[in-house]
This record gives C-alpha cells, structure tokens and sequence, in this order.
C-alpha cells in the first residue's frame, strides 16, 4: 500500500504522468460529480422535510455548508502544496497550489453569498460582524493576497514562494474558522456535523447534505485538476513529450 501511496506521488509530480492519469480519473470524477449533484440538489431542494425553526430557508444549507468546507479544505491543500514546493522545489506542486488559489477564492465567495442570504431570515440582516463570518471574510482576503503575490512578482520563482509562504502562514486561520463559534459568543450556529456527535438532522435532511459535501470535493479535484493541466500544458509547450501527445 505504502508503494503504491508513494509511485503515486512521484507520478502526480511528473507533469507528463498527471497528464496520463489524469486522463483516466476525468471521465469517472465528471460522471460522480453530475450523479452526486443531481440527487443531492433534487433530494435537498425539494423533497428533504421543511426544518420546524427555519422552514424552508434551511435549504440554502445544501450548497452553503460543501462551499465552506471546500473553501476552507482547498486553503489546506494550497499550504501543503506550497509547502512541498518550498522543501523539495517540485514545480508541479507550485502548479497545484496556483490552480487552487482562484477556485478556493470562489468557493468562499459562494459560502459567504449563501451565508448572507441565509442569514435574512434567521438573524434579520445579510452581515454581521459576526466571528464566524468576520473569520471566512478574512479567508477570502488570503485568498486575494496569494493570488496578487503570483502575479505581482515578476520572478515565478520568487513569486511560488511568497504565495507559499502566505499561504502556511495563513492556514491558521482555518481553526479559528472551526472552532470560533465555541471560542466565542456568535450568532452562527454551531457545526452541523461533527464526527464525535450523532447528527441531529433528520436522515431525510442529513442524506442529501452528505451526499452534496461528497460530490463539491470531487467538483474541487476536477477544477484542481483541470486548471493544473492548463498550467502544464503552458510551462511545457516547449517540450517534447507535450509536442508528441499533441500531435497523437
């Protein structure tokens, strides 16, 4: 297993080998994803049961909650990437974490837009300067700043290693994302699922949200996945190998 865990590495850190498995992983990740999303929307949208505090509101829940998570999960792999760039100067791994950059920014875009839709009716405002909000608001900001350090620097060298280093920097504030509703006095609710607790929801309403939390990681790996090829597909179109799988 650990061979295996670890031929995978090195082949995921050859730009010609990520092209070729990549080719084989895109077709099963596009069909999972479209399955997934399909009956999680359709199965939370319209037939979950209407939550007795909330009503309907609730529902926003089903696109909400994966956006979050995937915003927050998506800064992680962008720190790990740019860590492994740093120690070891893979530049596939300086690749992945400037492709992940712009899609972890709209998966926070998308959890703060629903957030604040959902919050109208709950709280009776859009914002507030809540810790929970203040917190992921402040992810987006690192979001921005990685981006703008890659392309402001005019060396891509130097330029990997900046938005590297911000990036470690600020994965500290994911724990405060986590846990800032039980650090502080919020209007945020508490986590909905938590691996030490039995879920509170109702399995009609817990399926379909489980289900569309599956399919937005699988949705992230696809984004990650493709953007990383434009990227290779830009650094090595001097290359032979690139030149020849082309022309196939």
């Amino acid at each position: 297993m650990w061979q295996w865990i670890t031929r995978l590495y090195h082949q995921l850190g050859s730009p010609k080998w990520f092209m070729q498995l990549t080719d084989k992983w895109l077709p099963w990740l596009i069909a999972v994803t479209a399955l997934g999303g399909l009956y999680g929307l359709v199965n939370g949208l319209l037939f979950a049961p209407v939550d007795y505090q909330q009503g309907n509101s609730y529902r926003i829940i089903y696109i909400h909650v994966p956006a979050a998570l995937v915003a927050q999960s998506a800064f992680v792999m962008m720190a790990i990437a740019g860590a492994v760039y740093l120690v070891w100067r893979i530049k596939m791994a300086a690749w992945v974490a400037k492709a992940i950059a712009p899609i972890g920014a709209s998966f926070c875009l998308i959890a703060l837009f629903t957030g604040a839709i959902w919050g109208k009716p709950t709280w009776g405002t859009y914002w507030i300067w809540d810790a929970r909000l203040t917190s992921m608001l402040l992810l987006l900001f690192l979001y921005f700043g990685v981006m703008a350090l890659q392309k402001a620097i005019e060396s891509e060298e130097m330029s990997y290693r900046a938005a590297a280093i911000l990036s470690l920097v600020g994965v500290v504030n994911i724990p405060i994302i986590k846990y800032s509703v039980n650090w502080w006095n919020t209007l945020h609710q508490p986590a909905t699922l938590k691996l030490t607790e039995k879920p509170t929801m109702h399995i009609d309403m817990l399926i379909p949200l489980l289900v569309m939390i599956a399919t937005t990681y699988v949705l992230l790996a696809i984004l990650v996945i493709l953007r990383t090829r434009n990227e290779i597909l830009w650094h090595e179109r001097k290359s032979k190998w690139l030149k020849q799988r082309l022309e196939s």
